[in-house]
């Protein structure tokens, strides 16, 4: 049956699909709505005008003299003023509101997002230790740092008292590669 004008109305055949039939819902449906949003927006004029005319009475300035003429005027500035302040007030509450409204969403959403954190212990843990922790069984070696490190500056310290020795002094082999007697030894093969 049409919901619209109340007189009943088979919406579809045996023969047609469930398509059309989703159709001719959608097309009621939307009918309706506009139905609906019209009926609205002529309440809201509707109540427009009465609030309008509850309090803005209508103006009477036939017959009156000048006096009479502005004081009226002040009364229509008093009214405005009151007004603006009104809506001042308001506009600021609405502000203030959404502001608030937008910090209880951030709040919301850190809340769901974080977790608490556990305090953290200082635990002392040797290089062995720890990377018996981290790679299991796999490592043979120990990781003595400091042993290590000491092995080593041994052995480039030796390593360059060899290089030292061999090398010599720079300044004797650049005075004696020098003119044509070092070029001439260079060629023969006999570098000191």
């Amino acid at each position: 049956t049409s919901a619209l004008h109340g007189s009943p109305v088979p919406l579809v055949c045996e023969c047609e699909s469930d398509w059309v039939n989703e159709l001719i819902c959608k097309i009621l449906l939307l009918t309706r709505a506009m139905e609906e949003l019209e009926a609205e927006k002529s309440a809201c004029e509707e109540e427009k005008v009465r609030y309008l005319g509850e309090k803005i009475p209508p103006l009477q300035i036939s017959g009156l003299d000048m006096e009479e003429l502005q004081n009226l005027v002040k009364q229509m500035h008093g009214k405005i003023e009151a007004v603006d302040e009104e809506r001042y007030d308001c506009e600021a509450k609405v502000y203030k509101n959404i502001r608030d409204i937008n910090e209880l969403k951030l709040k919301v959403q850190d809340l769901g997002g974080k977790f608490k954190k556990p305090a953290l212990r200082k635990v002392r843990v040797s290089a062995d230790e720890m990377m018996k922790a981290l790679f299991g069984a796999k490592t043979k070696e120990s990781m003595d740092l400091r042993s290590n490190l000491k092995s080593v500056k041994k052995e480039d310290i030796k390593q360059e008292k060899e290089l030292t020795m061999e090398v010599g002094d720079w300044r004797k082999n650049v005075e004696a590669m020098s003119g044509m007697e070092g070029r001439k030894k260079m060629f023969a093969g006999g570098v000191q």
